[in-house]
Order: C-alpha cells, then sequence, then structure tokens
C-alpha cells in the first residue's frame, strides 16, 4: 500500500522500488511481445517528463490528447500527470465539431494527435483556439501537414520530445523525483468526458487523490488474486475510463500491460500475447457469443448434436454450484468430458491462459454470462461510470452472480433514492463537471452521487441495474418498462445485433432492428441472396423478417404482456460509432429515434390497439 498523500506519482514510485525488474507495459512487434520493465518504463516517462518542461508545458497545463490506444498514449498519460498537469482524452472517432468543443471548453492549451489523419480532421478549427500553444504528434506527419501549422505554432513528435527531454535530465537529474515530491492529492489528474448518449459531453474533474482512490480500492477487493504474473491485453478506448482504469492498473498490481495493435486485430493478438485477465466491455462479448453460435449453426449434424449435449451437461454441473452443492462424480465426469470435446475450443481462442474477463461499460446479458462461463471463461461483471473513475462494484471472485453487478469495492457505499436511483459515495469520485455548477449540484447531494442509474440489492447483497433513469418507458396505460432487459434478451438471439425498444406514452412497445451481415452469411443461398448483398437487402428481405420476427416472439416469451413487442422495423444501417453508438458503444437512443422517426410513426399508425 502506497503511503502519504495519494498520487499517481507516489503509486509509481512505491510500485519501481518493489518490483523494478518485472515487466511493465508491453507491446507487439513482428508477432511477437515486447517489452520494458518497470524500472524502464519510469526511465522513459521520466523523459517525457522532462521533454515537457524543455518545451514549455506548465504545472497545471491542460493537455489534450486524440488518438488511439496504443502505449504512447499511455506513457504521454503518465507523462503528463507527473508533470503537474492535466489530461483531458479526446476520442479519436470525435468529429472535428465534438474536438473542438472539448478543447474550448477544458482551457486545453496542449494538443497532442496520433497521425496525419487526426491532424487533418481539426485544421479547420485549430485557428480559433487561443489557448493553443504546442501541438506535438505521436506518429512522423508528411511535410504537407507540416506546412498548415508549422509558422502558427510550436511543434514536435514524439520521437522529438524523448530526444528533448534526454537531454534536459543532463541539467535536471533530479527533475521527476521533485515532482513526486510536490505533486497534491488535489491536484487535477484529468476532465474526462462522458461520451453521452444525449446532449453536450459533460466534463468531470477527476483528481490525482480520487485516481489513485479508485486503483486502490481495485487492489484491495482484488488482492492477491491478481499479480505481477498476470499479463493483460489492453484494447479498450483509453479516452474511455475504463480503458484508462485498464492501462493504469500495473500500477498496483505489478502486471504487464500490452498493448493490442488494434481492435481489428484484436483476435491475433490474444493468439500471441495469450492474457491472463482482460477487461472489456459488453459489445465484445455479444460479438463473440454470436460467432461462435453462428459457426455452431454451420457444423455438421454431429456438432450440433455434441454442443447441445455438451451445454446441457454445463447447465446440470454449474446449477449445483450455485446453490453451493457438490457435484456428483458423474456430473464432473461428463462436464470434463465435455470441457474436452467442445468448451475447450471456445476457451482457446483467447490464447489458451484466460483466468478472468472483466466487463463493465453497460449491462451484459446474463445468456452470454453462462455460456462462456462454461468454456472456463469466467466473468467478473462490475459496474462504474465516468463520475465514478470506472469500477465502484465487481462480482466476487470466489461467487459470481450472473445478472448482478457484484458488491462496493473498496471504500464505496451504495444507498437507493425513492425511486430506486442508485446512490454512490467514495472517496474515488469526481469533484465537479468542469464549468457546470448547476449539472454538479443536481449530481453531487450531500455528498452522494446520483448516478441515474436504477437498481437494487439482492439478498445477498450484490447490486443489480435494472436501467436507466432517464431510459424508463412509461407507456400510456402508466406501465413502467425497463428497455434494457429487453435489449439485452434480444441480443442474445443469432440474427439480432442491436434492438431498441420504442414505447414512451404509447400504448404498447415496438422496436427497431439492428442487424449485422456478418449474422446472415451461412444463410444467404437459403435467402435468395447473392455474397456481395447489403444490409439494405438483408433488411427488406422477407426471409430475414420471419427470421427476426420467430427470435422476437422467443424474446417476448420471456416477458410480460406489457413488454412484449408487438411490432418492429429492421434499420437498413449497421450500428457504429459512425452512426448510432457512442465511442463506449452505447446506443444513442434520441439519434437512431430521429433517424427512423416516420418508421416509428408507420409502426403505430398501422398497429392495431394492443395493450
Amino acid at each position: 500500500m502506497v503511503q502519504g498523500p495519494r498520487t499517481i506519482g507516489r503509486l509509481l514510485k512505491h510500485r519501481v522500488q518493489k518490483t523494478p525488474d518485472r515487466h511493465a507495459i508491453g507491446w507487439i512487434e513482428n508477432n511477437e511481445v515486447k517489452g520494458q520493465s518497470f524500472s524502464d518504463y519510469k526511465n522513459t516517462i521520466e523523459v517525457l517528463v522532462a521533454g515537457f518542461k524543455k518545451i514549455d508545458v506548465a504545472v497545471g497545463d491542460k493537455v489534450a490528447i486524440l488518438a488511439q490506444t496504443c502505449k504512447e498514449w499511455h506513457l504521454l498519460d503518465m507523462g503528463i500527470m507527473l508533470s503537474r498537469c492535466c489530461v483531458v482524452p479526446v476520442y479519436p472517432s470525435y468529429t472535428a465539431g465534438e474536438v473542438d468543443y472539448i478543447f474550448q471548453h477544458s482551457d486545453a492549451s496542449v494538443l497532442i494527435v496520433e497521425n496525419e489523419k487526426q491532424l487533418e480532421k481539426v485544421l479547420p478549427v485549430l485557428g480559433t483556439w487561443k489557448n493553443l500553444k504546442v501541438v506535438l504528434s505521436i506518429a512522423e506527419l508528411p511535410e504537407d501537414s507540416l506546412k498548415k501549422i508549422r509558422n502558427q505554432y510550436p511543434y514536435f513528435t514524439y520521437r522529438e520530445l524523448l530526444r528533448l527531454g534526454s537531454d534536459e535530465l543532463r541539467s535536471h537529474p533530479d527533475l521527476l523525483e521533485n515532482c513526486i515530491a510536490n505533486q497534491q492529492p488535489e491536484e487535477l489528474a484529468s476532465i474526462i468526458y462522458t461520451s453521452g448518449t444525449t446532449g453536450e459531453p459533460k466534463g468531470a474533474v477527476v483528481t490525482q487523490h480520487a485516481l489513485t482512490t479508485m486503483l486502490l480500492n481495485v487492489e484491495a477487493t482484488i488482492k492477491t488474486a491478481f499479480n505481477s504474473n498476470d499479463r493483460t491485453l489492453v484494447f479498450l478506448p483509453l479516452s474511455h475510463v475504463l480503458g484508462r482504469c485498464d492501462s493504469l492498473l500495473p500500477l498496483v498490481f505489478g502486471w504487464q500491460a500490452v498493448y493490442a495493435e488494434s481492435l481489428e486485430r484484436l483476435i491475433d493478438n490474444l493468439a500471441v500475447v495469450r492474457p491472463t485477465v482482460m477487461i472489456a466491455v459488453p459489445r465484445i462479448f455479444e460479438k463473440i457469443y454470436a460467432k461462435v453460435r453462428d459457426q455452431i449453426a454451420q457444423g455438421s449434424v454431429i456438432e450440433k448434436q455434441a454442443f447441445k449435449w455438451a451445454l446441457g451437461v454445463a447447465e446440470r454441473y454449474f446449477a449445483k454450484i450455485d446453490k453451493d452443492l457438490s457435484p456428483s462424480a458423474a456430473e464432473i465426469i461428463e462436464y470434463t468430458l465435455a470441457n474436452r470435446i467442445v468448451f475447450s475450443k471456445i476457451y482457446n481462442r483467447f490464447g489458451g491462459r484466460i483466468r478472468y474477463f472483466v466487463s463493465g461499460g453497460a449491462p451484459l446479458a446474463v445468456e452470454i454470462i453462462k455460456f462462456l462461463r462454461y468454456a472456463n471463461l469466467t466473468i467478473l461483471e462490475g459496474y462504474g461510470l465516468t463520475e465514478t473513475i470506472a469500477p465502484c462494484s465487481l462480482n466476487p471472485l470466489a461467487k459470481q452472480v450472473p445478472g448482478t453487478v457484484g458488491r462496493p469495492m473498496g471504500d464505496v457505499e451504495f444507498s437507493f433514492a425513492d425511486d430506486g436511483e442508485i446512490l454512490i459515495k467514495t472517496e474515488a469520485l469526481f469533484k465537479e463537471y468542469y464549468k457546470n455548477p448547476d449539472a454538479t449540484r443536481e449530481a453531487l447531494r450531500d455528498g452522494w452521487f446520483h448516478s441515474g442509474d436504477i437498481g437494487e440489492f439482492t439478498p445477498d447483497g450484490y447490486l443489480r441495474i435494472t436501467d436507466r433513469k432517464k431510459d424508463i418507458i412509461i407507456t400510456s396505460g402508466g406501465k413502467n418498462v425497463a428497455p434494457q432487459k429487453i435489449e439485452n434478451l434480444a441480443k442474445t438471439k443469432p440474427h439480432i445485433s442491436q434492438l431498441v425498444v420504442i414505447g414512451e406514452r404509447r400504448n404498447f412497445l415496438t422496436a427497431l432492428v439492428g442487424i449485422e451481415k456478418e449474422r446472415f452469411l451461412s444463410k444467404l443461398e437459403d435467402l435468395g441472396l447473392p455474397s456481395d448483398c447489403s444490409v439494405i437487402d438483408l433488411a427488406g428481405n422477407p426471409k430475414v423478417r420471419e427470421l427476426i420476427q420467430k427470435e422476437i416472439q422467443e424474446v417476448n416469451a420471456e416477458l410480460a404482456q406489457f413488454e412484449s413487442i408487438k411490432k418492429f422495423t429492421i434499420i437498413t444501417e449497421e450500428f457504429s460509432t459512425d452512426n448510432f453508438l457512442t465511442p463506449s458503444l452505447k446506443i444513442k437512443r434520441k439519434v437512431v429515434t430521429e433517424r427512423y422517426k416516420s418508421e416509428i410513426a408507420l409502426m403505430y399508425g398501422q398497429a392495431g390497439e394492443d395493450s
């Protein structure tokens, strides 16, 4: 445990003293993992701190990072925070307008871009940034791009920053030690903007104390179950609070965090890195689940029968475990056989060493959790928000309860408002919304953060999230409907990629259904469609509609009458961060419903008066 004031600098110093020769971070080159020890990792950060000083980045400056996840993003993050500056993460998928808003609203004065693409995106608005005093890039920029900024702003590459830092350290060898010694818990570590499903993003102000406390809460909860022998594969956006937490966990666990080459290369990287722990969001698990189910559907009759048998065996085996009963000798032998024949193939896709998945960011369907559990892929589902700086609850390692987000971590306390809204109190909490006192007063009352989520405790003290407060649908008949419950059930079906429930002030529910071409590849011939067909072709195909109708009926069978979907429309666009998903892969409900308001009106105009 780090002693004294809680800051990232002191946490780093403590870790390096404890395990200087263990691997800290890693990356992939030519299908091999390269890495740095904690001692070398600290030295790199020290050079970056000196480099920032050399280019006149001053204590308290706000530095915006606009880049994809990579080791340089994280090293710059550490270098900025240990320079006693404030990091402003910006999603690389954001438009120029969104980047412009965040840069100006945060009062940032330094811009770090990943490459030419990101720089070109913001060039049209760069001239309006009155505070901008220096531009850096992680990659080398071509001469054409440099001409556009060279005479306007001081510009440096990541490589130049390292060179300047090395020179500066010769005359200021104690620079990092002094920064760590002077770093105060109340200093700003970051302003993290919510990706937001509605309205302008809000900037959650995070102090050194709060950020460090979050990491220590994770450590206190996990204890020795995670250790320096573990290895993670970091691929989530570092601009998202969960990805940022993932990148900082080596400071408390002493493990190696290896940075994926890209999201597109994730499957290939898994085989190379062979992680033992992996943090992800539900969308990743949903895609894995859909792909496995699709491959089973394409298999032979014998393979399908073997899979069905294995599922039954696993269900019986884990039903005993969940009731704290011991499976019989026959059940143990059967499950061992099912694992060897069927489930081990799924397990080995993740490198063959995974001990724990950690899922957060949104609810994960119980069916998917159970399915992966059968394959020895234990998912620790947790709960957290930007304002709680990622996780504040987690399913215990000893016993996970699917459908819940576990128990409070570290110093976290939960309470509930009269309407069921979850209230959170912890020292690992944001300080305020930057330049938004009204929103701060609304969210922070009497020391409790009002989360906007609706939930309850189970009899065993596990937290269950039922929905987002603002997402609750109230029908014209006065029924309260939690759409996430319905949407999560739908996403376990083979051909439904996304589903958005509609029904506010209506007398029945309808749905907009998102599909992906890859889920229909094995059926294109039966559907009478060519291999180069589009999502529009699929959406208009009567047989596709029959498939979706059947799957919605299966969902309805698990719901109360007032929760069932009466009509649906298949959306002709795939859901992505370019249209209907936030960078953290949550649905932008207002955007979807606005885009398809005509289709929604048509569903209600033609439907009967079911209730």
